[in-house]
């Protein structure tokens, strides 16, 4: 005898199917709620008390008493108080992407509705949120006139691409002519004896002109860095570091890539050397050194 457990199951096929459709009359308040629906507008109800009641209500549901007339027009706008995040939307539901399902009060309403939130995101819609409805194009009085609720726009997204030259003074002129041909140029301030680099034409701190141009040498120290996660074209890798390296023979650190140690293994003191690009594609442009990489010195003491 074949026991239950290695015998098919039974199953049988049901359908529940209404030819044409359900049909029900909606009554004066739903129906006026739907009539309003079409034509793009959302009301409630307002009872003895002056509560509104969205979606209207024939009955006070606090005292039982019809509520068929005092009808106010309320939103269009409202506040989700609480969702649930729908990942996988199923056929019948209203879009077809991931949405919420959000409980919002609407404008001058005191109750609330569930409908479906366009957020693109969870992240998007916490409580609070402020959405407003997105009407279909073609509408026959039925809650599905509102396609869904979308978030306030609150932020925009505008492509920035500003072109612009800048036309090299004397001073920089000069420091770039010293970059293509291999060579760091500073300048020495004969009143405070300090040496500046870039080369510049006047001293930050006490104004003197300089005049006298220092040669200084492709290594230095780290002072100062950032370990930065955006790509960058110049940069060898992501991350890379860009750092403050004060050359040797300077007293004011320039800004420079480094390259050649892995982000996590960069300190300040470390010692670097500069990295040129070959002499034959420099030109008048910092590019000329593509970034700074470790000496294997001992590091620095930075006083």
């Amino acid at each position: 005898m074949e026991t239950s457990e290695t015998s098919e199951p039974l199953v049988a096929r049901h359908v529940l199917e209404f030819p044409g459709g359900y049909t029900r009359t909606t009554g004066p308040v739903i129906g006026r709620f739907l009539t309003e629906l079409r034509a793009g507008r959302i009301v409630g109800v307002r009872t003895a008390e002056g509560r509104v009641l969205v979606p209207p209500l024939e009955y006070d549901p606090a005292s039982g008493e019809p509520v068929a007339d005092g009808y106010v027009e309320v939103g269009p706008a409202g506040t989700v108080t609480a969702s649930a995040w729908v990942r996988e939307p199923r056929d019948g539901h209203p879009l077809d992407r991931p949405f919420a399902w959000a409980v919002i009060r609407l404008d001058g309403a005191d109750t609330s509705l569930v409908h479906a939130v366009d957020a693109g995101s969870p992240k998007a819609l916490a409580p609070g949120t402020r959405v407003w409805p997105v009407w279909r194009q073609q509408r026959q009085g039925h809650i599905t006139d509102i396609s869904h609720f979308a978030p306030e726009v609150t932020r925009i997204v505008s492509p920035i691409r500003p072109e612009y030259r800048i036309q090299a003074g004397g001073a920089l002129r000069t420091f770039l002519d010293g970059i293509r041909r291999g060579v760091f140029l500073g300048g020495r301030c004969a009143t405070c004896d300090k040496v500046y680099v870039p080369y510049r034409a006047s001293c930050p701190e006490c104004g003197s002109a300089i005049d006298q141009r220092v040669e200084l040498p492709d290594t230095g120290t780290i002072t100062t860095f950032a370990i930065n996660n955006l790509p960058d074209p110049r940069a060898p890798e992501v991350p890379f570091v860009s750092a403050y390296i004060l050359l040797d023979g300077a007293d004011v650190p320039m800004i420079a890539l480094v390259g050649g140690v892995p982000a996590h293994e960069v300190r300040q003191g470390m010692r670097v050397r500069a990295e040129w690009v070959p002499e034959s594609e420099r030109a008048l442009s910092m590019a000329n050194v593509r970034w700074f990489t470790p000496t294997g010195e001992e590091d620095a003491e930075l006083s």
